[in-house]
């Protein structure tokens, strides 16, 4: 059975492996000199867990702008938890405490979203 749970600063080493798992494609939030940023990101964000008996096997962080709308930043179910609806379920989540805003995702894994047949509106641009 899996439960969801908001993040508290004790689950963030549980978060950590969980992140490290993703190799160097998710570096940027275990890096030594970056660890710090991700953990105050992932206090002052919409953050929450899923939890598999003791372990964290799925995680999303959000956004909220202003009582407009609700920007998932991150979304990442564990290779070995992939398939079984999990990420949909974070994502169901997030829409049940905000549900009367819209609701975005900042994506670099589009076929995922298609999958789930969200609509493409517009893009996202680094500056």
């Amino acid at each position: 059975m899996v439960i969801i749970k908001k993040f508290e600063p004790t689950h963030f080493d549980k978060l950590i492996l969980l992140i490290k798992s993703e190799g160097k494609e998710w570096q940027d939030y275990f890096l030594k000199e970056r660890v710090q940023l991700f953990f105050d990101s992932c206090m002052k964000s919409i953050t929450y867990l899923m939890f598999k008996d003791d372990d964290v096997i799925g995680y999303i962080r959000s956004l909220e702008d202003f009582n407009y709308a609700v920007y998932i930043c991150d979304l990442l179910v564990s290779k070995d938890h992939r398939g079984h609806g999990y990420g949909e379920k974070l994502i169901s989540h997030i829409k049940s405490l905000y549900p009367t805003f819209d609701l975005y995702v900042m994506s670099d894994v589009d076929p995922y979203y298609e999958k789930l047949h969200y609509d493409k509106v517009g893009s996202i641009f680094k500056i």
